[in-house]
């Protein structure tokens, strides 16, 4: 893999990315952006992208642990569409991000992390977890 992929954890008022290393093997939290409309979101992302030459931005899908996709499932689906229409240079992937929020909770509680300080990271860290596990599964199919 010669470009870095970008995660995209997609919460009501923020977004969480963070950012593979140009290998393919290791993912980082990289940055929280607070949602301020699809337009200007879209501004943001494009900056990442092109900040750390990504072209494919992998992005959280919140299934119900049932497996079923339910409503928030449907909000990053449509979100995620509008994106990619004003995003035409980027490829959009949509990965289950399971958990993801619970293991990067459950890591900065262990750290000690707290209140607002938590909730500036939450998001990378989840962006981080999914993105890992993504990375690590396209890794072991070669």
């Amino acid at each position: 893999m010669t470009a870095r992929v970008l995660a995209l954890d997609v919460g009501s008022r923020r977004l969480g990315v963070a950012v593979s290393d140009p290998t393919g093997t290791l993912a980082s939290p990289l940055v929280t952006v607070a949602r301020t409309g699809d337009e200007a979101d879209a501004a943001a992302l494009r900056r990442l992208a092109a900040e750390h030459g990504a072209a494919l931005v992998v992005t959280g899908l919140p299934v119900a642990l049932s497996g079923r996709e339910e409503q928030a499932a449907r909000d990053v689906r449509a979100y995620v569409g509008r994106l990619a229409a004003l995003l035409p240079e980027l490829e959009f992937e949509l990965v289950d991000e399971r958990l993801s929020t619970a293991v990067a909770e459950r890591s900065l509680a262990a750290q000690g992390v707290r209140g607002p300080a938590r909730r500036q990271v939450v998001d990378q860290l989840a962006a981080c977890v999914f993105l890992q596990a993504w990375l690590d599964r396209r890794r072991a199919a070669g």
